[in-house]
Protein backbone atom coordinates (compact mmCIF):
# COMPACT_ATOMS: atom_id res chain seq x y z
CA UNK A 1 0.00 0.00 0.00
CA UNK A 2 1.62 3.65 -0.99
CA UNK A 3 0.08 6.84 1.01
CA UNK A 4 -2.25 8.54 -0.57
CA UNK A 5 -2.70 12.18 -1.30
CA UNK A 6 -5.25 12.75 1.31
CA UNK A 7 -2.88 10.57 3.98
CA UNK A 8 -0.30 12.86 2.69
CA UNK A 9 -2.17 16.37 3.39
CA UNK A 10 -3.07 14.57 7.10
CA UNK A 11 -0.03 13.87 8.17
CA UNK A 12 1.55 17.53 7.12
CA UNK A 13 -1.22 18.83 8.97
CA UNK A 14 -0.03 16.90 11.88
CA UNK A 15 3.69 17.01 11.48
CA UNK A 16 2.56 20.84 11.57
CA UNK A 17 0.66 20.83 14.67
CA UNK A 18 3.18 18.72 16.68
CA UNK A 19 5.97 21.50 15.86
CA UNK A 20 4.38 24.19 17.01
CA UNK A 21 3.16 23.11 20.02
CA UNK A 22 7.08 21.53 20.84
CA UNK A 23 7.64 25.20 19.92
CA UNK A 24 6.03 26.67 22.31
CA UNK A 25 8.50 25.44 24.49
CA UNK A 26 11.75 25.12 22.44
CA UNK A 27 11.26 29.13 20.39
CA UNK A 28 12.88 29.61 17.36
CA UNK A 29 13.89 26.32 16.83
CA UNK A 30 11.20 24.68 14.37
CA UNK A 31 14.43 23.35 11.68
CA UNK A 32 16.02 21.11 14.83
CA UNK A 33 12.57 20.39 16.18
CA UNK A 34 11.09 19.32 12.53
CA UNK A 35 14.26 17.16 12.28
CA UNK A 36 13.98 15.43 15.51
CA UNK A 37 10.48 14.89 14.90
CA UNK A 38 10.97 13.63 11.26
CA UNK A 39 13.90 11.19 13.42
CA UNK A 40 11.13 10.16 16.06
CA UNK A 41 8.57 9.09 12.79
CA UNK A 42 11.31 7.29 11.25
CA UNK A 43 12.06 5.16 14.20
CA UNK A 44 15.71 6.74 14.65
CA UNK A 45 17.54 8.31 17.15
CA UNK A 46 19.53 12.08 17.62
CA UNK A 47 22.48 12.68 18.50
CA UNK A 48 23.01 16.54 19.39
CA UNK A 49 26.76 18.56 19.68
CA UNK A 50 26.02 21.47 21.62
CA UNK A 51 26.93 23.76 24.85
CA UNK A 52 25.23 23.53 27.94
CA UNK A 53 22.21 25.54 28.39
CA UNK A 54 21.05 25.27 24.90
CA UNK A 55 17.53 23.37 25.77
CA UNK A 56 17.94 19.88 24.93
CA UNK A 57 16.35 19.14 28.38
CA UNK A 58 13.66 21.04 27.22
CA UNK A 59 12.96 20.06 24.27
CA UNK A 60 13.39 16.12 25.36
CA UNK A 61 10.36 17.26 27.91
CA UNK A 62 8.32 19.27 25.09
CA UNK A 63 8.33 15.74 22.79
CA UNK A 64 7.02 13.92 25.59
CA UNK A 65 4.19 16.21 26.69
CA UNK A 66 3.54 17.05 23.17
CA UNK A 67 3.06 12.79 22.27
CA UNK A 68 1.45 12.30 25.89
CA UNK A 69 4.54 9.37 26.39
CA UNK A 70 7.09 9.55 29.13
CA UNK A 71 10.54 11.01 29.76
CA UNK A 72 13.93 10.05 31.35
CA UNK A 73 17.36 11.56 31.65
CA UNK A 74 20.18 9.67 32.05
CA UNK A 75 23.34 11.66 33.94
CA UNK A 76 26.10 9.59 32.08
CA UNK A 77 29.20 9.61 34.43
CA UNK A 78 32.61 7.90 34.40
CA UNK A 79 31.16 5.61 36.79
CA UNK A 80 27.77 4.68 35.46
CA UNK A 81 27.02 1.08 35.23
CA UNK A 82 25.12 -0.79 32.14
CA UNK A 83 22.55 -1.77 34.41
CA UNK A 84 22.34 1.87 35.60
CA UNK A 85 20.76 2.46 32.03
CA UNK A 86 18.75 -0.65 31.38
CA UNK A 87 17.22 -2.12 34.49
CA UNK A 88 18.79 -5.13 36.47
CA UNK A 89 17.24 -8.58 38.15
CA UNK A 90 16.31 -8.52 42.00
CA UNK A 91 15.16 -11.72 43.69
CA UNK A 92 11.80 -11.01 45.55
CA UNK A 93 12.07 -12.97 48.85
CA UNK A 94 8.36 -12.28 49.30
CA UNK A 95 7.46 -14.05 46.42
CA UNK A 96 10.46 -16.25 45.90
CA UNK A 97 11.38 -15.27 42.40
CA UNK A 98 13.25 -12.82 40.32
CA UNK A 99 11.79 -9.50 38.80
CA UNK A 100 13.19 -7.32 36.43
CA UNK A 101 13.33 -3.69 37.50
CA UNK A 102 13.05 -1.58 34.49
CA UNK A 103 16.13 1.46 33.88
CA UNK A 104 15.43 4.39 32.67
CA UNK A 105 15.85 3.07 29.06
CA UNK A 106 12.62 2.44 29.28
CA UNK A 107 10.52 5.72 27.92
CA UNK A 108 9.15 7.23 25.00
CA UNK A 109 11.72 10.09 24.84
CA UNK A 110 15.04 9.40 26.39
CA UNK A 111 17.57 12.07 27.17
CA UNK A 112 21.48 10.53 27.59
CA UNK A 113 22.73 13.65 28.78
CA UNK A 114 26.84 13.93 28.32
CA UNK A 115 26.57 10.19 26.20
CA UNK A 116 30.67 10.40 25.96
CA UNK A 117 31.37 10.69 29.37
CA UNK A 118 30.08 7.33 30.47
CA UNK A 119 32.98 4.25 29.79
CA UNK A 120 32.81 2.44 26.38
CA UNK A 121 31.40 -0.74 28.00
CA UNK A 122 28.02 1.64 29.32
CA UNK A 123 28.10 3.29 25.61
CA UNK A 124 27.66 0.08 23.88
CA UNK A 125 24.79 -0.94 26.31
CA UNK A 126 22.86 1.18 24.00
CA UNK A 127 23.66 -0.07 21.25
CA UNK A 128 21.32 -2.99 20.98
CA UNK A 129 18.53 -1.13 22.28
CA UNK A 130 18.57 1.56 19.73
CA UNK A 131 18.95 -0.62 16.99
CA UNK A 132 16.28 -3.19 18.51
CA UNK A 133 14.38 -1.42 20.38
CA UNK A 134 14.27 -3.83 23.03
CA UNK A 135 16.48 -4.71 26.19
CA UNK A 136 18.12 -8.38 26.80
CA UNK A 137 18.77 -9.12 30.65
CA UNK A 138 19.75 -12.85 32.15
CA UNK A 139 18.72 -14.00 28.41
CA UNK A 140 15.58 -12.60 28.72
CA UNK A 141 14.11 -9.42 26.14
CA UNK A 142 12.63 -6.74 27.09
CA UNK A 143 10.68 -4.26 24.41
CA UNK A 144 10.69 -0.57 25.26
CA UNK A 145 7.56 0.35 23.10
CA UNK A 146 6.94 2.58 20.22
CA UNK A 147 7.45 5.57 20.09
CA UNK A 148 11.10 5.18 21.44
CA UNK A 149 13.71 7.86 21.13
CA UNK A 150 17.08 8.69 22.31
CA UNK A 151 18.54 11.84 22.28
CA UNK A 152 21.78 11.62 23.11
CA UNK A 153 24.57 15.02 23.69
CA UNK A 154 27.95 15.54 23.86
CA UNK A 155 29.92 19.10 24.89
CA UNK A 156 32.16 20.13 21.45
CA UNK A 157 34.11 22.27 23.77
CA UNK A 158 35.14 20.19 27.04
CA UNK A 159 36.97 17.02 26.31
CA UNK A 160 38.66 16.20 29.42
CA UNK A 161 37.29 12.88 31.00
CA UNK A 162 35.41 12.33 27.95
CA UNK A 163 35.53 8.28 25.24
CA UNK A 164 35.17 9.21 22.08
CA UNK A 165 32.01 7.55 20.51
CA UNK A 166 33.13 4.67 18.34
CA UNK A 167 32.03 4.68 14.65
CA UNK A 168 29.89 1.64 14.97
CA UNK A 169 27.68 3.87 17.85
CA UNK A 170 27.57 6.79 15.72
CA UNK A 171 26.13 4.83 13.01
CA UNK A 172 23.23 3.79 15.35
CA UNK A 173 22.45 7.54 15.76
CA UNK A 174 20.10 8.40 12.69
CA UNK A 175 20.80 12.53 12.75
CA UNK A 176 23.49 14.73 14.23
CA UNK A 177 22.26 18.23 14.69
CA UNK A 178 22.79 21.02 17.16
CA UNK A 179 20.05 23.15 18.24
CA UNK A 180 22.31 26.18 18.89
CA UNK A 181 21.60 29.61 21.14
CA UNK A 182 18.09 31.32 20.15
CA UNK A 183 18.41 34.81 18.45
CA UNK A 184 18.37 38.22 20.18
CA UNK A 185 14.19 38.45 19.75
CA UNK A 186 13.44 35.09 20.61
CA UNK A 187 16.35 35.26 24.13
CA UNK A 188 14.35 38.55 25.11
CA UNK A 189 10.81 36.20 25.22
CA UNK A 190 12.34 33.48 26.86
CA UNK A 191 13.54 36.05 29.68
CA UNK A 192 10.07 37.78 29.72
CA UNK A 193 8.93 34.51 31.09
CA UNK A 194 11.52 33.09 33.05
CA UNK A 195 9.20 32.80 36.08
CA UNK A 196 7.91 29.39 34.38
CA UNK A 197 10.66 27.41 35.06
CA UNK A 198 9.60 24.47 32.82
CA UNK A 199 7.64 25.71 29.82
CA UNK A 200 6.60 21.87 28.72
CA UNK A 201 4.75 21.22 31.82
CA UNK A 202 2.16 23.89 30.43
CA UNK A 203 2.29 21.88 27.22
CA UNK A 204 -1.32 19.79 26.21
CA UNK A 205 -0.71 16.74 24.02
CA UNK A 206 -1.89 17.26 20.21
CA UNK A 207 -1.55 12.67 19.60
CA UNK A 208 -1.26 9.69 21.59
CA UNK A 209 2.17 7.76 21.79
CA UNK A 210 -0.37 4.96 19.59
CA UNK A 211 -1.02 7.60 16.88
CA UNK A 212 2.79 8.60 16.70
CA UNK A 213 3.45 4.74 15.74
CA UNK A 214 0.57 4.63 13.03
CA UNK A 215 2.10 8.07 11.91
CA UNK A 216 5.41 6.21 11.66
CA UNK A 217 3.72 2.91 10.24
CA UNK A 218 1.97 5.30 7.55
CA UNK A 219 5.34 7.08 6.82
CA UNK A 220 6.81 4.35 5.67
CA UNK A 221 4.19 3.58 2.73
CA UNK A 222 5.64 7.05 0.78
CA UNK A 223 6.75 6.35 -2.52
CA UNK A 224 10.41 6.50 -3.39
CA UNK A 225 11.14 6.08 -6.98
CA UNK A 226 14.06 3.56 -8.29
CA UNK A 227 15.63 6.47 -9.64
CA UNK A 228 16.26 8.06 -6.07
CA UNK A 229 16.86 4.77 -4.65
CA UNK A 230 19.67 4.82 -7.09
CA UNK A 231 20.61 8.53 -6.41
CA UNK A 232 20.99 7.69 -2.83
CA UNK A 233 22.97 4.81 -3.25
CA UNK A 234 25.42 6.94 -5.86
CA UNK A 235 25.90 9.51 -2.92
CA UNK A 236 26.74 6.98 -0.60
CA UNK A 237 29.35 5.38 -2.91
CA UNK A 238 30.91 8.17 -3.85
CA UNK A 239 31.30 9.07 -0.02
CA UNK A 240 33.53 5.64 0.51
CA UNK A 241 35.19 6.49 -2.62
CA UNK A 242 35.77 10.05 -2.02
CA UNK A 243 39.99 10.80 -1.76
CA UNK A 244 39.54 12.67 1.78
CA UNK A 245 37.24 9.78 3.52
CA UNK A 246 38.72 6.83 5.26
CA UNK A 247 35.40 5.64 5.93
CA UNK A 248 32.22 6.52 3.81
CA UNK A 249 28.26 6.53 4.44
CA UNK A 250 27.57 2.26 5.18
CA UNK A 251 24.57 0.93 3.70
CA UNK A 252 22.81 1.62 7.13
CA UNK A 253 23.34 5.07 6.19
CA UNK A 254 22.05 5.02 3.19
CA UNK A 255 18.62 2.85 4.51
CA UNK A 256 18.32 5.66 7.23
CA UNK A 257 18.13 8.22 4.40
CA UNK A 258 15.23 6.19 2.83
CA UNK A 259 13.49 6.34 6.05
CA UNK A 260 14.00 9.91 6.94
CA UNK A 261 13.32 10.94 3.28
CA UNK A 262 10.17 9.45 3.58
CA UNK A 263 8.51 10.72 6.53
CA UNK A 264 10.13 14.72 4.96
CA UNK A 265 8.13 14.20 2.13
CA UNK A 266 5.38 12.99 3.93
CA UNK A 267 5.95 16.42 6.28
CA UNK A 268 6.07 18.26 3.02
CA UNK A 269 2.65 16.79 2.18
CA UNK A 270 3.74 14.88 -0.23
CA UNK A 271 3.35 11.28 -0.80
CA UNK A 272 6.71 10.39 -2.90
CA UNK A 273 10.21 11.50 -2.02
CA UNK A 274 12.39 14.34 -4.24
CA UNK A 275 15.96 14.04 -4.71
CA UNK A 276 15.71 17.67 -2.90
CA UNK A 277 14.84 16.15 0.49
CA UNK A 278 17.46 13.52 -0.01
CA UNK A 279 19.99 16.98 -0.72
CA UNK A 280 17.76 18.55 2.47
CA UNK A 281 18.68 16.04 5.02
CA UNK A 282 22.59 14.73 3.79
CA UNK A 283 24.53 16.84 5.95
CA UNK A 284 22.49 15.96 9.07
CA UNK A 285 21.95 12.24 8.51
CA UNK A 286 25.53 11.70 6.80
CA UNK A 287 27.58 14.32 8.28
CA UNK A 288 28.63 12.30 11.35
CA UNK A 289 29.16 8.58 9.69
CA UNK A 290 32.32 9.76 7.97
CA UNK A 291 35.81 9.37 9.38
CA UNK A 292 38.21 11.71 7.26
CA UNK A 293 41.93 10.66 5.85
CA UNK A 294 44.28 12.60 8.82
CA UNK A 295 46.21 14.24 5.63
CA UNK A 296 42.54 15.98 4.07
CA UNK A 297 42.00 17.05 7.78
CA UNK A 298 45.24 18.70 7.79
CA UNK A 299 44.89 20.17 4.88
CA UNK A 300 41.63 21.70 6.08
CA UNK A 301 38.76 19.51 4.35
CA UNK A 302 36.66 19.02 6.65
CA UNK A 303 33.18 16.91 6.28
CA UNK A 304 30.65 19.52 4.77
CA UNK A 305 33.51 20.23 2.00
CA UNK A 306 33.16 15.89 1.22
CA UNK A 307 29.38 16.43 1.28
CA UNK A 308 29.09 19.55 -0.77
CA UNK A 309 31.08 17.81 -3.36
CA UNK A 310 29.64 14.70 -3.36
CA UNK A 311 26.28 16.57 -3.75
CA UNK A 312 27.64 18.41 -6.59
CA UNK A 313 29.48 15.75 -8.38
CA UNK A 314 26.10 13.39 -8.28
CA UNK A 315 23.94 14.57 -10.96
CA UNK A 316 20.09 14.07 -9.18
CA UNK A 317 17.65 12.72 -11.50
CA UNK A 318 15.45 14.67 -13.10
CA UNK A 319 11.18 14.53 -12.68
CA UNK A 320 9.78 13.37 -15.73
Amino acid sequence: MTMTSEQAAWFHGTFTRLVDNVDRAVQGKREIVSLVLAAMLAEGHVLLEDAPGTGKTSLAKALAATVQGTSSRIQFTPDLLPSDVTGVTIYDQQNHKFEFHRGPIFASIVLADEINRASPKTQSALLEVMEESRVTVDGAAHETGRPFLVIATQNPIEQAGTYKLPEAQLDRFLIKSSIGYPDLAVTESILAGAAQRNPSAALTPVITTGAVADMADLASTVHVEPAVLRYIAELAEATRTDPATRLGVSVRGALAMVRIAKVWAASQGRHYVLPDDVKTLARPVWLHRLLLDAEAEFSGTNGETVIARVLDRIAAPQAR
